[in-house]
């Protein structure tokens, strides 16, 4: 008898922070997993735990029956699956590719459109939780796509995530729906940096003052998590300021031609941005408290 293939592949292109992360999981469930990164010593890790590294999307695309993208941003979701050796012209018809990068849903779309002349199926699945959580499998996975689609993938989705919101077949809805709580995240956090800023400058103890307001009604996930961080001086990047910059705008853009005035987001976007020119882009977006400090916007 010939050898029998695992019918667990999936092939990751981005393993970086969280892509990494996602792709030790499904490791560790016994998936057969190759990886993609532009960064040869993230490859390089990712192989270590049990990947396989392909030399070009193309490539890994071409030996998988669905390819998960885990890039930054819409622009290199472009590139990975529609530019020289991407993966798209390699994909085998009833293939897939899930989308995990928070992008506008127009992107989502088009994305899925010209996938579908290629007779590839899309899930429009942006993630959130961090690293910790997508190597746990508690992040959160958003999920629009078509219903044969979703069954088909559910293995999938479930190995990466125990908190699954399928919020509809409508491709988009997912981005859209990340980039609300994506905007109400920035909010928080640029409301928790400020409220702490403050307390220091009345000359009250930071780590105190956070104790009081993470069990009290000023409480609020992300602020307690990165202030925490950034009280201790840890700016060490899990979610880089430039993330929430980019989320930020995207969302302003869709409540533009949604004619929402989103003004609280207007101005949590504006500290995100101003934080970027400041230079912490490259930080943890618990860096807003380190704006604040040093008397940034």
């Amino acid at each position: 008898m010939g050898e029998v293939k695992n019918p667990r592949r999936v092939g990751l292109i981005g393993v970086g922070n969280m892509g990494g992360a996602m792709a030790r999981r499904l490791l560790q469930l016994g998936w057969e997993v190759g990886v993609r990164d532009i960064d040869a010593d993230r490859e390089g890790d990712a192989v270590r735990h049990g990947a396989q590294a392909f030399a070009t999307p193309a490539a890994l695309a071409a030996a998988h029956p669905v390819v998960v993208v885990v890039v930054v941003d819409a622009a290199q979701i472009e590139l990975v699956l529609f530019g020289s050796d991407g993966a798209a012209l390699a994909l085998h018809a009833g293939a897939c590719v899930v989308l995990c990068p928070t992008i506008g849903p127009a992107s989502s779309e088009a994305i899925a459109a010209r996938l579908a002349q290629h007779g590839v199926g899309c899930i429009d699945a942006p993630m959130s939780g961090g690293p910790a959580r997508a190597r746990d499998g508690s992040m959160s996975l958003i999920v629009a796509c078509a219903d044969p689609v979703y069954a088909a993938q559910r293995g999938l989705i479930d190995a990466l995530s125990s908190k699954v919101f399928r919020v509809g077949t409508r491709l988009g809805d997912a981005a859209r729906t990340k980039l609300v709580n994506n905007l109400l995240a920035a909010i928080n956090l640029a409301g928790a940096a400020e409220a702490i800023a403050l307390a220091e400058r009345l000359g009250l103890d930071a780590a105190t003052t956070l104790d009081v307001i993470e069990r009290s009604s000023g409480q609020s996930w992300i602020g307690t998590d990165r202030m925490r961080r950034a009280i201790a001086g840890d700016l060490a990047p899990r979610a880089h300021t430039s993330l929430l910059a980019k989320d930020t705008r995207l969302a302003l853009e869709m409540a533009g031609e949604a004619g929402f005035d989103a003004s609280l987001g207007r101005a949590a976007a504006a500290r995100f941005a101003a934080a970027c020119t400041a230079g912490f882009a490259g930080l943890d977006d618990a860096s807003l408290l380190r704006l604040l400090r040093e008397g940034g916007a």
